[in-house]
């Protein structure tokens, strides 16, 4: 049995960061960033301190903000490929070759693991909360609800089950 599509660029699933979680992994690192600074600048113990202290805030506070921009898009699922909502490709659906959501998985929280073939290595991308790309290895999930990313996974395995 194989799935046909009329379209190659019909949205069959989307993933999107969860309201609760980005608001509070959001003002969770805020907060560290702040709070680092703080220290920093009220009770430091010495100079190497002070500016160990601003950088681990200045971080904290970048940190955030890539959260903030990245868990402010979404990742949809096509017939062909798996994008993020700029439409940067995370993987096509051709070159996936294997799916894994198990409990011992190295994958993002309620997400799941992808591994695609050996040619198709676009680099390594990073977008803290929602998807990772390291080498072969895709992470879907993070800040986004376990029903969405397991209908996103379901509809993956369908569609690699019926290939010829």
């Amino acid at each position: 049995m194989t799935l046909e599509f009329t379209d190659p660029n019909e949205v069959l699933a989307t993933v999107k960061a969860s309201s609760g979680r980005r608001l509070i992994g959001l003002t969770s690192l805020g907060a560290l960033g702040v709070f680092l600074a703080y220290i920093a600048f009220t009770s430091s113990p010495g100079l190497g301190w002070q500016l160990f202290l601003l950088v681990c805030g200045g971080a904290a506070i970048w940190m955030a903000d890539r959260m903030r921009r990245a868990t402010a898009s979404v990742i949809e699922l096509t017939p062909t490929e798996l994008r993020d909502g700029d439409g940067t490709v995370i993987a096509r659906v051709a070159d996936i070759e294997a799916l894994d959501r198990g409990v011992f998985a190295f994958k993002p929280s309620n997400g799941f693991l992808l591994r695609t073939a050996a040619g198709t290595q676009d680099g390594n991308v990073w977008r803290p909360g929602l998807w990772w790309r390291i080498g072969r290895r895709v992470g879907i999930g993070g800040m986004t609800p376990g029903s969405q990313t397991k209908f996103m996974s379901e509809i993956i395995s369908a569609m690699m089950a019926s290939r010829p």
